[in-house]
């Protein structure tokens, strides 16, 4: 199947959802409207607050699904027991000071003997 057919497809069924939820969300609305369960007011302004969070036009909810995202990928990263890019940076900031620190005691032959046999493709790139 071609890729631009496919997107254009789940283009077209995102678009029907979201219809759909909107066309049913209106009729629930009015149901409880209808039966005393919602003020009209609420009713309306929970119906302008959905409609809103589809359309991306409600900041609060994307910057929450994108804390819980990032949350997830973190317990993800975890879970696999793999580093964070975070942690990576702070190791080599630990990593050159430690170096810096050796230097500056004059423990430069002691870094040269210790790093001797290891090339620059034995180390983790930058």
């Amino acid at each position: 199947m071609d890729q631009g057919n496919l997107l254009q497809m789940l283009l077209l069924r995102g678009l029907g959802t979201t219809s759909l939820v909107t066309d049913r969300l209106r009729y629930v609305s009015q149901e409880w409207v209808s039966s005393g369960k919602v003020d009209p007011s609420h009713a309306a302004a929970l119906v302008d607050d959905v409609l809103k969070a589809l359309r991306g036009e409600s900041p609060e909810l994307e910057q929450q699904a994108e804390r819980q995202l990032e949350r997830n990928r973190d317990d993800l990263l975890q879970d696999l027991g793999l580093a964070r890019q975070r942690e990576v940076d702070e190791l080599r900031g630990r990593l050159d000071r430690l170096e810096r620190l050796i230097r500056q005691r004059g423990g430069q032959g002691w870094l040269d003997g210790a790093l001797a046999g290891v090339s620059d493709e034995d180390l983790p790139p930058d």
